[in-house]
């Protein structure tokens, strides 16, 4: 089990090319890095990026979602083709990073979409799972408020139509969801590759995980319970946390729990 940072926790504050030079000095061992617009979905960003690298390992890359993602399950074939253009992009870009990992959110919930049609979602999955495998890369579709994948069942019942798909999750966006983050685990178990971890004070707020209420120890626990041997990754707010050297503290609160089992 691997303990590192998302570049999204810098977000308005460092472009990622600035972000990854931070954690390099940081001393900060694993990272997931959010590209923000299509101008980062090309090799030449790419190849910057693993110039600013050294120590730091991507585990991986995510992308503003709401750019392509959700027309990768468009039956028009012009808007599919070039979102499909634009995934295989970001897989290239993930293969020069060595990023293992592509964190999807998927299709948009809106009041005409379809939710229990997962024999065609789930072919449209295998599509992407099948491309992402040339290039080394798993596709981990996250549990995601305003997404398909926000309620429990959902992952559950798409498993059998896509057998290569692999699981993100979330603990913040499943208290946006309303539903215990158990659930998701419970069915993401088994193909669980990426945690994303924040915590949350009395009103709500996002802070950094072991400012908040949550039962970090426990859900270490939960993790090893099910054999998870991926990456824990902190993805808070950039108003979350005033100096890096609390972010740092954080994370070394969680190392430090990962170590103790």
């Amino acid at each position: 089990m691997n303990v590192g940072i998302s570049t999204a926790s810098l977000f308005g504050r460092e472009y990622n090319e600035e972000a990854l030079v931070t954690f390099e000095n940081l001393g900060i061992e694993v990272c997931e890095i959010f590209l923000e617009s299509f101008c980062e979905y090309t090799t030449e960003y790419a190849n910057l990026l693993k110039s600013k690298l050294s120590k730091v390992k991507v585990h991986s890359i995510h992308t503003l979602n709401t750019h392509f993602e959700p027309q990768l399950f468009s039956r028009n074939d012009r808007s599919y083709n070039d979102a499909y253009r634009i995934f295989e992009g970001v897989l290239k870009c993930a293969k020069i990073l060595d990023a293992k990992n592509y964190i999807f959110h998927g299709r948009i919930r809106t009041k005409r979409a379809n939710f229990s049609n997962y024999e065609e979602t789930g072919n449209f999955f295998n599509k992407l799972t099948d491309l992402s495998k040339t290039y080394g890369v798993e596709v981990n579709l996250e549990n995601v408020e305003w997404a398909m994948n926000n309620h429990i069942g959902y992952f559950e019942a798409l498993k059998p139509y896509s057998k290569d798909l692999r699981a993100c999750l979330d603990i913040k966006q499943a208290r946006l969801s309303g539903y215990d983050y158990h659930g998701y685990l419970n069915e993401m178990a088994d193909r669980l590759n990426t945690v994303h971890i924040s915590d949350y004070d009395s009103d709500g707020k996002i802070v950094l995980p072991g400012k908040g209420l949550f039962d970090f120890e426990k859900f270490i626990g939960e993790l090893n319970s099910v054999n998870f041997n991926g990456a824990i990754l902190l993805e808070v707010y950039n108003d979350s946390f005033k100096t890096l050297d609390q972010l740092v503290e954080s994370l070394e609160y969680i190392k430090n729990l990962v170590k103790r089992g």
